[in-house]
């Protein structure tokens, strides 16, 4: 028997035991059948094709993201029989502050139900001394949570934590973080799940402000397997909840539709039903939860009796909702923004002494961080023009070139105000060819610019819109042609340096008179004439 699955917090549940497959949702690229939109099956590191146990279709990974290294997982167990989707993993390396991000195109505005999934190997305990890497999860510029495998991996299990977050644009970046605070290893990710959810299901959340992390999805009752695709339209995974004391069980069908949520009728088939006269009282979520707000939904149908239910429910002992009325049309409630702290205790008491006793089918509890700022869009524009004209560009340059803090593309440098601007450029000595984009003109809060140290041909840019340039260092590539006159016309330009390139023709005059600039046109160009040194 594999082992239980460990719930994380803002996470899912710890999937799958060494041996178990791992049930996948649908063909990536395509809407597939019960799926909507863009929605991805990615099976990480893999080459080709990947068919799984129920023979649906991962895509590999590779024309997503542009870093990392395929391989397989360190420590795969005895016999190394591992779903396909575990076989293979991405490895990405240990840079402080670098992150590696899946470019993904989505709808716009829509709402995605994202799951990754993370197998280092089986650890034993022998090997517990080296545990597998710990690293952050970042969607576009927001920060998730942070990946620590350790424990299912001692159990020879797979990690595997949910979100649903909103598309924001036409492309998702989904991103794994170096932070250095955790280990000295570099992230790993073993397969992705994108899925594109309904405009009902979680419709009562801000997703202007907020995104949720699942925490616990639970099948009260039940004592089989998890509850999935494609009974669940979306894959969420509802978990079992045995309880031989209250679980009953009902064949009769109940229309899911109905529901803003679309839970999979299949959950409506077991519940937790009181004894007569008594209260329900469940410890559930199963774990503690920190001191915060979240989303809290119920699912409830009467399958069992032609009457109605009425109760009252409470959540630590707090009044959730009075006179809950549930007929076998089912029906669902829930709280947007509800404090729990600790272990939490959800409680059904009867209306009255001879009402029927209560009951409950399902429930869901998310938790709710706050959506990250993301760059001044016509920043980010010009930095991809900026990428797209350059070759050898550092692995990192993907995601929100700035947030979240701690995770700017590798020498960028951003101010965090009203609006979040690039300012600084530092690109010296990266290695880089190919040529400067017009664009960068239009990162008009720039106040560094240094490309020194490369292979860059073509010719300089008119910068002439960067009012607040200070510090222009392009010295030592081989830019080629005349110096733009406009240069002259920066009024807070104080620092110049165009020294070893292959410029041409006479310096601009307004440079070489211009007060309190400190220039260097020399050696290494081929003016006419010779400007002073």
């Amino acid at each position: 028997m594999p082992p239980p699955l460990r719930p994380h917090l803002l996470a899912a549940a710890a999937l799958l035991f060494l041996l178990l497959l791992l049930v996948p949702v649908h063909l990536a690229l395509a809407a597939a059948e019960g799926f909507r939109g863009f929605s991805y099956l990615l099976n990480c590191g893999a080459a080709s094709l990947t068919t799984d146990g129920r023979g649906l279709r991962w895509e590999p990974d590779g024309p997503f993201v542009s870093a990392g290294a395929p391989g397989a997982p360190p420590l795969p167990g005895p016999g190394g029989l591992l779903d396909p989707t575990l076989a293979t993993l991405r490895t990405f390396p240990h840079r402080r502050g670098a992150k590696f991000c899946y470019e993904l195109p989505v709808d716009k505005n829509r709402r995605y139900l994202l799951r990754p999934t993370f197998f280092h190997g089986a650890l034993s305990a022998a090997a517990s001394s080296v545990p597998p890497p710990v690293f952050d999860l970042i969607v576009d510029g927001t920060f998730w949570t942070a990946v620590n495998t350790t424990d299912d991996a001692l159990a020879g299990a797979a990690s595997s934590y949910e979100g649903v977050f909103p598309a924001s644009g036409r492309n998702m970046s989904f991103c794994l973080g170096v932070n250095p605070d955790y280990t000295d290893a570099g992230p790993f990710i073993s397969a992705l799940q994108v899925i594109q959810l309904d405009d009902s299901v979680y419709n009562a959340t801000d997703f202007r402000t907020s995104a949720m992390g699942l925490i616990a999805r639970t099948k009260f009752g039940s004592t089989g397997d998890i509850e999935r695709y494609p009974h669940d339209s979306f894959d969420r995974y509802w978990l079992p909840f045995p309880d031989s004391k209250h679980a009953v069980s009902s064949t009769q069908n109940v229309t899911s539709a109905d529901f803003w949520n679309l839970p999979p009728p299949n959950v409506f088939n077991t519940a937790f039903v009181a004894e007569q006269d008594a209260p329900l009282v469940l410890q559930w979520p199963p774990m503690p939860l920190q001191n915060d707000s979240y989303y809290v939904a119920l699912y409830f149908a009467d399958t069992l009796s032609e009457n109605s239910r009425t109760f009252d429910v409470y959540i630590n002992d707090c009044l959730f909702l009075k006179g809950l009325n549930v007929t076998s049309a089912g029906l669902s409630v829930f709280a947007t923004q509800w404090i729990l702290s600790g272990l939490t205790r959800v409680i059904l008491k009867p209306a009255s002494p001879f009402a029927l006793p209560p009951l409950i089918n399902a429930g869901e509890v998310f938790g709710l961080f706050p959506i990250g700022r993301l760059t001044h869009p016509r920043d980010v524009l010009a930095l991809e023009s900026i990428k797209k004209n350059l070759q050898n560009i550092p692995e990192d340059w993907n995601g929100d070139p700035c947030m979240p803090l701690g995770y700017s593309w590798t020498g960028v440098t951003c101010d965090v105000g009203s609006r979040i601007r690039v300012i600084s450029l530092n690109f010296s000595g990266m290695g880089l060819s190919g040529t400067l984009s017009p664009e960068i003109a239009n990162l008009t809060a720039l106040i560094d610019i240094s490309f020194a140290s490369n292979s860059l041909l073509g010719r300089i840019p008119d910068l002439s819109n960067l009012s607040k340039l200070e510090r222009l260092h392009l010295q030592e590539n081989r830019l080629s042609g005349l110096i733009p006159e406009t240069l002259g016309t920066i009024k807070a330009l104080r620092e110049l340096f165009l020294y070893n390139n292959s410029l041409s023709g006479p310096v601009p005059d307004n440079l070489l008179n211009k007060q309190g600039l400190t220039y260097r046109f020399l050696p290494g160009n081929l003016f006419t004439p010779q400007p002073p040194h």
